[in-house]
């Protein structure tokens, strides 16, 4: 049996560990400032200079969040795409499930419940950079998918084991040509949005959402 000291410690990391990676975590600085301190680890270092590079080139500077490394990064097998960076994305500064606001927390819970190893996925959107006014995000356009579709293509290239590409909701779709094109034998898969506007709309959105999520799951099960 632990000493009582030995397993309230044990406990102590334990509950830090949940924190770090439960719903809207990164509405703690410290979790922003700590995930910060890694961009520069190895999984993640590629996809930050690309970033990094997106920033330079378009000028859009923080509107233009980190991928979360927490995530697979380069190693990952499965790639989310959403549609743009909202603005809790930018205050945080990754595009990450861990975000505090209902739409990353419905998509970790049902992440979660799926059984994905969050390890093989990485979440990025077919604009990576914010297009809302600063109090609210507009609709992106063929015209936004268009400007970012050659930052798309560079990611790709860098997702060397890509098997899945997760398209969430139905205006991350307007890549689909350009991920076929370069990656023609890519498995491409739609899941609806896990907004809270369509997972209360109606009582069995939350089971649609997970359905698709489980199907990813056991793809990505299968080597």
């Amino acid at each position: 049996m632990l000493d009582p000291e030995v397993e309230a410690r044990f406990k102590r990391i334990e509950d830090a560990s949940l924190r770090q990676d439960g719903p809207k975590s990164l509405g703690d600085r410290r979790e922003c400032q700590a995930r910060v301190a890694r961009l520069d680890d190895p999984h993640i270092r590629p996809l930050t200079a690309l970033v990094q590079t997106i920033r330079s080139e378009t000028g859009f500077g923080n509107g233009v969040p980190y991928f979360d490394p927490a995530d697979g990064g380069v190693g990952a097998r499965c790639l989310f795409l959403l549609e743009a960076p909202g603005r809790k994305a930018v205050l945080s500064g990754f595009v990450s499930r861990n975000n505090p606001d209902e739409t990353a927390k419905n998509f970790l819970e049902l992440n979660q419940a799926a059984g994905i190893p969050r390890e093989q996925t990485v979440t990025w959107n077919v604009v990576p950079w914010y297009i809302g006014s600063g109090t609210k995000i507009r609709p992106a356009g063929r015209a936004d998918v268009a400007a970012a579709s050659g930052y798309l293509a560079r990611l790709l290239t860098l997702l060397t084991g890509l098997k899945i590409v997760v398209f969430v909701g139905q205006k991350a779709c307007m890549a689909e040509h350009d991920i076929l094109r370069l990656l023609p034998a890519i498995k491409l898969i739609t899941m609806p949005h896990p907004s809270p506007l369509f997972i209360n709309r109606r009582r069995g959105n939350r089971v649609r959402i997970l359905n698709v999520l489980q199907d990813v799951a056991r793809l990505l099960a299968n080597p």
